[in-house]
């Protein structure tokens, strides 16, 4: 096993919109499907990597006091930032050092549906 991490999803209560804020956020698309009562919208990525969904359905709802997933911010955090408020999120937490920078960087912020959702950077 190469990563801790192998799956993630995130409750939503509005597919839609959680769509837009994290297509704008992260630069990326989705593979729409439906599981019994679920909807369900998969992050594309490469064959292989770590990816996860957005989830609206029973048992799935939004949080911020929940388990906080990270996403690859890149090497500015303040650009994916900047993306969640105009996407209708907010900051929690600014770029941080973790140990001095020796370690990275990382951020909080609310995404549309009120989840806590991380950024992490290596620079």
């Amino acid at each position: 096993m190469n990563n801790v991490a192998s799956w993630f999803e995130i409750p939503v209560t509005d597919m839609q919109r959680a769509k837009n804020f994290y297509q704008n956020l992260l630069e990326t698309t989705f593979k729409d499907e439906e599981m019994d009562a679920y909807q369900l919208a998969i992050f594309a990525g490469e064959e292989g990597a770590v990816s996860g969904m957005l989830v609206l359905g029973e048992h799935y709802q939004p949080s911020q006091t929940g388990a906080v997933v990270y996403f690859n911010g890149g090497e500015d955090l303040s650009a994916p930032l900047d993306r969640a408020v105009q996407n209708g999120g907010s900051v929690l937490l600014p770029k941080t050092p973790i140990h001095d920078g020796d370690c990275g960087y990382f951020a909080l912020f609310l995404d549309s549906e009120g989840n806590r959702v991380g950024l992490y950077s290596p620079s």
